[in-house]
């Protein structure tokens, strides 16, 4: 069970992950040996996952995102394996969910331009007999980046 503490502790980590003990029980008004275990037992306890910087995709190369919808031409759980070890391939597609509705699959992707993004869809997805149909989506502008998780 998370107190306020713990939660304001997991408010402070998502802004900042690199403070320390000290800086943490300063926040926090505890000692750094207490901050420091509180975390570690957050840790343990899997609210903390992993770390992980956020990279500027744009000034990597990456100039294109884009959200593309994913219809599967069939339920069966080995097209469903399929599909997810030919995603898990694609550096390109940096995140995938599953879903109700008309679309069965939401890919977010990065890639270096337009003919990239076309390359992924035509070449390496829509070949697939298991895909039976893909909307993609261009990311115009992101308004609001990845925020922290509301607690």
């Amino acid at each position: 069970m998370l107190d306020s503490t713990d939660r304001r502790l997991l408010q402070l980590i998502q802004q900042d992950a690199h403070l320390t003990a000290q800086e943490l029980g300063e926040a926090l008004n505890l000692s750094p040996s207490q901050a420091g275990r509180r975390r570690q037992r957050l840790e343990a306890e899997g609210f903390i996952r992993h770390y992980t910087a956020r990279l500027d995709a744009e000034k990597l190369g990456l100039g294109v995102q884009a959200f593309v919808q994913v219809q599967m031409a069939s339920q069966r759980p080995e097209d469903a394996r399929a599909f997810a070890r030919l995603i898990e391939t694609q550096p390109e597609i940096v995140s995938t969910w599953t879903l109700t509705g008309e679309a069965d699959y939401l890919l977010r992707v990065y890639c270096a331009d337009l003919a990239a993004l076309n390359r992924l869809i035509h070449e390496r997805l829509l070949p697939q007999h298991f895909v039976a149909r893909i909307q993609s989506q261009i990311v115009m502008h992101q308004l609001k980046q990845d925020a922290p998780l509301p607690l």
